[in-house]
């Protein structure tokens, strides 16, 4: 029992705790729709476009973290919005775009980062996050926001259904196809900016994508697969915390080996099983 309880005799390590799960079902439930219709390459860089943003907060607001937040959910929103724009409208090819997009804008936050003399330090906050720094306000901007992320998943859940399953069909009932994308965009968005402090720009990628995809091994079914990443994505948010605190390694990267070795294990067993 001490083993479990030591850890929580810390208030950052109970926020941090809070912070993780809340990411995790937030991260889950919205990366089935990500797993579902292939957009892992999307997540990942959006998730770095977000860079150049929260670099250029932290400059202009002298270092003040407070306020990152809002410099991230802002850029995120623009540049998924930017993406969809430019891969729906121009002759260049959806991934090239991605592909152009991500490594200039996270060659543009790096160049921005680098102009601060502690740029190390402050680099590793926004690649690989920094749960055990979040504060009280930020609990209750993730909270807020995580639950304005799920509350519009469930509002316009058959309809994502419909153009995750079957794009075709939704434009046959008529269903606003376009600005439904970009809504789903926006929410990824959203999801990654809550994220940020949590696993940070590097790691962002494998919150959407693995918890989700581990459910996908089990069930075809999408309220039991968003429920079952929710659940994967939990107990690795935790269990990462814990391995972060014994072992002394990166938070960030705890839970995103948590969440790996939790995919390598319902994958190697549901081999097994299937033999």
């Amino acid at each position: 029992m001490s083993f479990l309880l030591e850890p929580l005799q810390y208030a950052f390590m109970l926020r941090g705790l809070a912070a993780a799960v809340l990411v995790g079902i937030v991260c889950a439930v919205v990366g089935t729709y990500v797993v579902l219709r292939g957009m892992a390459f999307f997540g990942d860089a959006l998730a770095h476009t977000i860079l150049p943003g929260v670099a250029l907060g932290y400059l202009v607001s002298g270092g003040a973290r407070d306020v990152l937040f809002w410099w991230a959910l802002g850029t995120a929103v623009l540049a998924a919005l930017g993406i969809g724009a430019i891969s729906k409208n121009s002759q260049v090819k959806e991934d090239t775009a991605i592909g152009i997009i991500f490594a200039g804008m996270f060659a543009l936050g790096i160049a921005l980062i680098s102009t601060v003399r502690s740029y190390a330090v402050d680099l590793s906050h926004f690649l690989f996050g920094d749960v055990l720094g979040v504060s009280s306000t930020d609990l209750w901007v993730t909270a807020a926001f995580g639950a304005l992320v799920l509350l519009v998943i469930f509002a316009f859940y058959k309809e994502f259904l419909t153009l995750s399953f079957d794009p075709i069909l939704a434009v046959t009932l008529r269903l606003p196809v376009g600005l439904l994308n970009n809504l789903l965009l926006g929410l990824i968005a959203v999801t990654i900016a809550v994220s940020l402090q949590t696993v940070g720009v590097a790691l962002m990628v494998a919150m959407l994508v693995t918890p989700a995809a581990t459910a996908s091994l089990l069930t075809h079914r999408l309220p039991v697969m968003m429920g079952l990443a929710a659940v994967f994505a939990s107990v690795a948010g935790v269990a990462g915390l814990y391995l972060s605190y014994y072992a002394s390694i990166a938070s960030g990267a705890a839970i995103v080996l948590t969440a790996t070795a939790v995919f390598i294990a319902v994958f190697t067993g549901k081999r097994i099983y299937s033999r």
